[in-house]
């Protein structure tokens, strides 16, 4: 059950024994905190990390300690493994956040630590959450401690660390990378959560509708799925408490109660049925029609419903080629640095950049003069109409090349003033194939006029 529980204050340094054994909850703590996973056999999720012979499998089980950097979403886990390898170690538990600690906060845990060591020989795992909101300058400050075991540092981000962890803090760590967690996995919490006697202890019921939409807002987050469910939970049994007709004997949470509680509607969006390609086609054909608005209507409903930021991210780069290319040069680019906000930032933020590449593609001239050209392109190939490559633009770099007469007589365009020579470049049957062919829409507009007059050069025909 990865992703629970990441508290963003300091807490006390604690010496943290086996968990084989529950500890001790408080039953007025909130749901996703007394379900927080007390032993790896808890853990649901991460297997490629807590398989057998796994990293962080070896450090529980007493191998070799060596510094981590865990990197993956939000509610993935990355407090709750820090905590129980530190716990099934029988190591010193520290934990300090970015947001809050400071170099003068960092050197107190670590002089702490030698002390420790030095006294009781216990070593200390230090926990920093955000570790990416640390500057150079405190990153820098954990670097000595790191190097000589003082500490065992697991630090947790939601930022690639490549971008965001100074080089020698990489270095001395392994980067671990937490995935999303699987509906089947969010699914299954949920069950667990109504059963457990840390959790609702079967005192309600859940209907199956009620489990899908739950797992559509968690979107992976186990945190947040829990909340979700004691919200709902609550507001099952106030609502039972306030009237007084006849009530089921074990109260139900079912569809109507988690969108009551949670104020959001269950979008009907099945994402591997008749739904999942309807909405994507209208939404694509939104764009392709220059309906902002639709465009923007659908995308939300997708992302509402739960759909995979990064396979709306994939549809806007292909269509930015598709349906726009050469008329707006700028959609592809602009379509991948969403690509790329999805991929480091995740949701709900990258909302924001779906939304923007969206509005950029739905509102940019169109034209799919690009896929007509490689298509014809690629069927003309396919069609046989292939031929050699002309000798003076073949390959000369070799022994032999020349007198082959290979790369002889070839027109090097940039010693010309203009920088286009009369020159063939296709073979004989493709000469004077037209594949691209502009409209004159946006940029193909210049592109159109340009390109006249460079095939009228390359292929020495007269100005008419």
């Amino acid at each position: 059950m990865p992703g629970l529980f990441g508290e963003d204050r300091p807490v006390p340094v604690q010496s943290s024994g086996a968990l084989s054994a529950p500890a001790p909850y408080d039953p007025r703590a909130p749901l996703a905190v007394r379900m927080r996973p007390q032993n790896l056999d808890e853990v649901v999720g991460q297997q490629h990390l807590l398989g057998p012979g796994a990293p962080l499998r070896r450090l529980v089980e007493g191998g070799s300690p060596s510094s981590m950097l865990l990197y993956g979403p939000p509610g993935t886990g990355k407090t709750t493994l820090a905590t129980l390898v530190a716990g099934a170690s029988g190591r010193r538990f520290a934990q300090l956040s970015a947001l809050s600690a400071g170099v003068k906060e960092v050197r107190a845990v670590i002089e702490e630590a030698r002390r420790s060591l030095r006294s009781t020989g216990e070593q200390t795992v230090l926990f920093i959450d955000e570790v990416h909101r640390f500057s150079k300058t405190q990153q820098d400050s954990l670097l000595g401690a790191v190097e000589d075991r003082t500490v065992i540092l697991i630090a947790a981000t939601t930022e690639n660390p490549f971008f965001s962890v100074v080089s020698p803090l990489l270095s001395r760590s392994l980067v671990l990378q937490l995935q999303v967690l699987t509906d089947e996995d969010i699914a299954g919490l949920l069950r667990r959560a109504m059963t457990s006697e840390r959790g609702l202890d079967g005192r309600l019921t859940l209907t199956d509708e009620a489990v899908g939409h739950l797992v559509a807002l968690a979107v992976g987050d186990a945190r947040r799925a829990l909340t979700a469910l004691e919200t709902a939970a609550d507001s099952v049994l106030d609502n039972r408490t306030l009237n007084d007709g006849e009530q089921p004997e074990v109260p139900v949470i079912d569809l109507m109660a988690v969108e009551r509680a949670m104020d959001r509607a269950a979008v009907r969006y099945d994402r591997s049925g008749d739904q999942h390609y309807d909405v994507t086609s209208a939404f694509i054909k939104s764009i392709r029609g220059s309906d902002v608005d639709a465009a923007l209507h659908y995308l939300a409903r997708m992302l509402e419903a739960g759909e995979d930021p990064r396979f709306i991210a994939r549809r806007l780069m292909i269509h930015a080629s598709e349906d726009i290319g050469m008329a707006d040069p700028t959609a592809l680019p602009l379509a991948v640095s969403a690509a790329q906000v999805v991929q480091l930032v995740g949701l709900p933020e990258c909302r924001i950049a779906l939304a923007q590449a969206t509005i950029h593609l739905a509102t940019a001239p169109k034209s799919g003069a690009v896929i007509a050209a490689i298509d014809a392109a690629m069927g003309d190939v396919r069609a046989g109409k292939t031929g050699p490559v002309p000798p003076y633009l073949r390959d000369g770099h070799y022994p032999g090349a020349a007198k082959l007469g290979n790369a002889q007589g070839y027109i090097y365009p940039h010693h010309l003033a203009d920088g286009v020579a009369t020159q063939q470049y296709p073979p004989d049957d493709l000469v004077g194939r037209d594949y691209y062919e502009p409209t004159t829409k946006g940029n193909e507009r210049v592109i159109s006029e340009r390109l006249a007059k460079l095939r009228r050069v390359v292929r020495g025909l007269r100005e008419k």
